[in-house]
């Protein structure tokens, strides 16, 4: 699959992710990053409004499933665990084995699957080279660290591409 670094399209939150457009894109599986993505990464337990968000997913029809390289699968397994929701851990992103995994568990296509995240190097790379449907949203919380803020400064020509194209 493509090298690109190049999400299909970029969100603010995980939150303005419709059902609706997530339909239009055939997707039936909707994976997912956690630290940045769904919640800050010092966030224990997920909040009512990821609780909703993804009690309509599954409503309509679309699975979902956290795919981490957090290396330390307490948190993980305990925010999942308390969200109801299953996880890849491990995930060795930007590989695709994570991903891969993830959609044998489910039985889901890569043509029906999209993978959200907040990084272009893991997430997004991960994305392309599976083939699945990329989706990226800006890190919950904002950059933080003076890494964090690099990092996200570099990844905002890649960003202004995907919203060029959209």
């Amino acid at each position: 699959m493509p090298f690109s670094l190049i999400p299909r399209r970029v969100f603010d939150r995980y939150g303005d992710i419709t059902v609706e457009y997530l339909k239009e894109q055939n997707i039936t599986l909707l994976l997912s990053d956690l630290d940045f993505t769904l919640a800050a990464k010092s966030t224990r337990r997920p909040d009512q409004p990821l609780r909703d968000w993804i009690a309509g997913l599954s409503a309509a029809g679309i699975a979902f499933m956290i795919v981490s390289n957090n290396r330390s699968g307490t948190r993980v397994t305990e925010f999942c665990a308390d969200l109801g929701v299953p996880y890849q851990g491990r995930a060795g992103k930007p590989s695709t084995k994570g991903l891969r995994a993830a959609m044998a568990r489910t039985g889901a296509e890569r043509t029906h699957t999209a993978m959200l995240g907040d990084k272009l190097l893991t997430d997004m790379l991960a994305a392309n080279r599976a083939g699945v449907l990329a989706l990226m949203v800006e890190p919950v919380g904002g950059a933080v660290t003076v890494w964090q803020k690099v990092l996200h400064g570099l990844q905002a020509p890649f960003k202004a591409v995907s919203r060029i194209r959209n």
